[in-house]
C-alpha cells in the first residue's frame, strides 16, 4: 500500500487579520505590529540530518508569509539537550521559535534534561518519521530476518548507530534489539547524519534512523533498507517492507514540531501558528518534503500539546520495557 503525504487543508485564518493586524499582531510599540525584525530558528540536531533538512524548508515558506527572514541556527549536543535547553531559555518575545522533536520526550525521564514538554508552548506538529533498518549495500543480509540470524550468531559484535543516547533512535535500535532477541552495540553520534556517514563508510553494521535520513545514500546505493517499523510501505521506496509484514510486531516513529519559550504573548503565538500553517500548505515546502520522504502530519496547536502528554506517557512506558532506563 503507498503512503500519502499528509498536508493541511486551509489557510490563514482572516479574523487574524483583523483582530491582529496583517501580517502580524501589535505589540504595544508604538503601533508597530509583529514581526518587526528577522527570526531565529533553533534546531537541535546537526545540519544535513532530517530535522534540519525540514525545518530549512519550512522556514523559507514560513518567512514569505511572516514577511521577514527566519534564519536557522543548528545548537547541537546532549541528545538534543543543549537545543531544546535555549529553545526554552530564549526571550519569549516571538523572535526566537524552535523544532522541538521526539528527545524532548525521552530525555527527563533519564536525568539529561530538568525540564518537560510543559514547559514550551506548542505551536504545530509538522511530521512523523518511522525508523528504518538500513545497511550497508554489501552486506551479508538482504531481509529483516537473515540480519537477526547473523546478529544471533554472532552476539555483541554487530554495532547500530543511532543519534545520541537516548535519543529517538537509540530507542529504536533498543526496541528493534529487544523485540528480536539480538545483542547488539549501540553507537551515538551527534544527529542522524553523522550516523548514516559512518554506516557508508564501514565504520558501523547498520543504523536505525528514518527514511529520509538515508535517502541520498540509498539514492546513491551505498547502503540498502532492509524494513521499516510503520504499519505500510513508504510512498516513494514501495520495495522496502514493513517489519510487521517480516514478521516482527515492530512499530516506531519519530516527530517533530515548533514551538516557543512558555510565556509567549498569545498574539504572537497566534500570528506564529497561522503563518506556519500557511507555509505547510505552500507547494514548494510540500515538494521538498516529498522529495526528503519525509510525511508530514499536521496537528494543530491544541492537539498538539494533548499529542505530547500521550506521547510522553507511552514513551516512558518503551523505555522501562526495553531496560535502556538500566544501561
Amino acid at each position: 500500500m503507498k503512503k500519502r503525504i499528509v498536508t493541511v487543508v486551509g489557510c490563514l485564518c482572516l479574523v487574524s487579520a483583523f483582530v491582529f493586524g496583517s501580517p502580524g499582531a501589535d505589540t504595544g510599540t508604538g503601533g508597530k505590529t509583529y514581526p518587526t525584525k528577522n527570526i531565529t530558528m533553533i534546531c537541535p540536531w546537526a545540519a544535513g540530518g532530517g530535522t534540519d533538512a525540514v525545518l530549512r524548508a519550512l522556514s523559507a515558506a514560513a518567512a514569505k508569509q511572516l514577511g521577514v527572514s527566519i534564519t536557522v541556527e543548528n545548537k547541537t549536543g546532549g541528545a538534543g539537550a543543549i537545543g531544546h535547553a535555549a529553545i526554552k531559555n530564549a526571550k519569549p518575545d516571538g523572535y526566537t521559535v524552535g523544532m522541538i522533536t521526539f528527545e524532548l520526550n525521552s530525555l527527563p525521564q533519564q536525568g539529561l534534561i530538568d525540564f518537560t514538554y510543559t514547559d514550551f508552548d506548542p505551536l504545530i506538529r509538522v511530521n512523523s518519521d518511522a525508523a528504518t533498518l538500513t545497511v550497508k549495500a554489501d552486506a551479508p543480509y538482504n531481509t529483516i530476518a537473515e540480519f537477526v540470524a547473523y546478529c544471533k550468531e554472532n552476539p555483541g559484535t554487530v554495532s547500530i548507530g543511532n543519534s545520541a543516547p537516548g535519543s529517538v533512535w537509540h530507542i529504536g535500535a533498543g526496541l528493534l534489539a529487544n523485540e528480536t532477541g539480538i545483542q547488539v552495540k549501540h553507537i551515538a553520534f551527534e544527529g542522524a547524519a553523522p550516523a548514516v556517514t559512518a554506516l557508508a563508510g564501514g565504520h558501523i553494521q547498520a543504523v536505525s534512523v528514518s527514511l529520509a535520513e538515508v535517502k541520498s545514500q540509498l539514492d546513491a546505493g551505498n547502503v540498502k533498507c532492509l524494513g521499516i517499523m510503520d504499519t505500510q510501505r513508504s510512498f516513494l521506496y514501495p520495495n522496502i517492507p514493513t517489519f510487521i509484514e517480516s514478521g516482527y510486531n515492530i512499530t516506531y516513529s519519530t516527530w517533530r514540531g515548533l514551538a516557543l519559550p512558555k510565556g509567549t504573548d498569545p498574539a504572537i503565538k497566534k500570528v506564529l501558528i497561522d503563518a506556519f500553517t500557511a507555509a505547510m500548505n505552500d507547494p514548494d515546502f510540500v515538494s521538498q518534503a516529498q522529495n526528503l520522504n519525509l510525511n508530514l502530519a499536521y496537528l494543530s496547536s491544541d492537539d498538539f500539546t494533548a499529542f505530547l502528554k500521550d506521547n510522553f506517557e507511552a514513551v516512558t512506558k518503551t523505555l522501562k520495557e526495553t531496560h535502556l532506563l538500566d544501561e
